[in-house]
């Protein structure tokens, strides 16, 4: 009779009587997730978990340590929280699988309400002006103009290697949510500025970090996130988020600065109000469910700006 795994949980690799330390078990889970996107993001949670608890056995996992895990988490937005504790949880479903724990240490953890600003979307005249100011070097302004003209999530674009652009059609191989593959598309800005940031290189990430890649180490990447050229690293995620946000403090009305993850709102939100379909902006951020983009239909402060102003009595009255 053939044995058919579980959906979403794959065998052990190891098998019976393989290490079952917390820190071999994390390795053994991130390996068995498909998307890279999703294996990235976990590890950046459960690297604290291993770190805290790595040589133990995983059975031995309890609520204390998951909660200090979070609490590195403590003071970050609702939707940080979230996803680092979605990390854990997963993590703590598929060692429950492999029956290498009983118990469920994220049991007293809940998540976080998430609360919803009405100004998440950036204008357009602000994002403009930050997009043409060349006071930013040339590879901040290409990835946010990117991020913006595609309406793609930051961790796509970030993995985009030069082998995956399509200059001709204007267009990327991306690896989404799930793992699977898909295109997004840009516009004429973008095109432009492309090839001035790969300066002819044929290979390699197309973000890359500013200072060239260790060899040796803990801190060196793996061969794939190099440049063959440059000998660069790519360019990460918290990097790009940080520069980001000290680019917009000054133009966000918060003084916080905006995310990386703001761009991909914006350029939904303004399709929207320019009167494109849930279907075309299905097709464009590539959502499963129509329903996950009830966000961006909800129009915005500009949309109410201007129904005010159209409908403002004074408006109406004609000089003579």
């Amino acid at each position: 009779m053939p044995v058919i795994a579980f959906p979403g949980s794959p065998p052990d690799p190891a098998g019976p009587g393989a290490d079952s330390s917390v820190t071999a078990a994390i390795d053994r889970f991130l390996a068995c997730l498909p998307a890279k996107t999703t294996r990235d993001s976990y590890a950046k949670t459960l690297t604290h978990l291993a770190g805290l608890a790595g040589n133990r056995p995983v059975a031995d996992l309890s609520c204390e340590d998951y909660a200090a895990v979070m609490d590195r988490w403590n003071t970050a937005a609702a939707a940080t929280w979230n996803r680092h504790l979605s990390a854990l949880v997963s993590f703590t479903t598929w060692a429950q699988r492999q029956d290498l724990l009983a118990t469920n240490p994220a049991r007293r953890l809940t998540r976080r309400p998430a609360v919803r600003r009405g100004d998440r979307a950036i204008p357009a005249a602000r994002l403009e002006t930050l997009f043409t100011d060349e006071r930013h070097p040339l590879r901040e302004r290409l990835l946010w103009r990117l991020l913006y003209e595609t309406a793609a999530r930051a961790d796509e674009i970030l993995s985009l290697d030069v082998a995956d652009l399509d200059l001709e059609r204007r267009r990327a191989r991306v690896t989404s949510k799930g793992g699977a593959i898909e295109y997004v598309h840009w516009a004429t800005a973008t095109a432009r500025l492309l090839p001035r940031l790969l300066q002819g290189r044929q290979a390699g990430p197309v973000f890359l970090a500013d200072r060239r890649a260790p060899a040796t180490g803990r801190r060196a990447p793996a061969t794939a996130d190099i440049c063959p050229v440059t000998g660069r690293g790519r360019l990460s995620y918290p990097r790009a988020e940080y520069l980001f946000k000290t680019a917009t403090a000054d133009l966000d009305p918060h003084r916080e600065g905006w995310t990386l993850h703001q761009l991909r709102h914006s350029a939904l939100q303004h399709l929207a109000e320019a009167g494109r379909t849930a279907p075309e902006l299905q097709a464009k951020s590539r959502h499963q469910h129509l329903a996950s983009l009830g966000r961006y239909i909800r129009l915005g402060e500009e949309t109410s700006a201007r129904i005010t102003a159209e409908h403002d009595p004074a408006a109406r009255r004609r000089a003579r």
